[in-house]
């Protein structure tokens, strides 16, 4: 599972950064879940695929720029280790994050993320 895991976690990073939405879907479990810190546009739990690429569309509109660090990878799962920044002319988002990612049958089941600046992503995120 480590190969698949490491390959299904650079197509993600790759769709997010180009925008297909589509892609993103297909990696997703029907039933998939999405769970972001903080308190904002953003924050909380989404449920289901479509959920998940909304919450992937939003978060991309604001202008982000996904710089991918690292790929990890367990036994099953994955994470991505991203350093995303973005600028509006009253907020600057620089924060550092990882999204960890279950998997079942080769596909995402549920995302979790863990933030370095939950006051920076509440402030930036409005």
């Amino acid at each position: 599972m480590t190969t698949a895991a490491y390959d299904l976690s650079q197509r993600f990073h790759a769709a997010l950064i180009t925008g297909d939405w589509p892609a993103i879907r297909s990696m997703l479990h029907d039933d998939a879940t999405w769970t972001l810190p903080g308190d904002n546009t953003i924050s909380g739990t989404v449920v289901g695929a479509d959920a998940v690429v909304e919450r992937a569309q939003k978060i991309a509109s604001y202008g982000l720029s996904f710089e991918l660090l690292h790929v990890l990878v367990s036994r099953e799962n994955m994470a991505l280790s991203l350093h995303n920044t973005a600028q509006r002319p009253d907020a600057i988002l620089d924060e550092y994050l990882t999204t960890v990612c279950r998997l079942r049958d080769g596909r995402i089941a549920d995302i979790e993320t863990y933030l370095s600046d939950v006051p920076g992503m509440n402030a930036f995120f409005v």
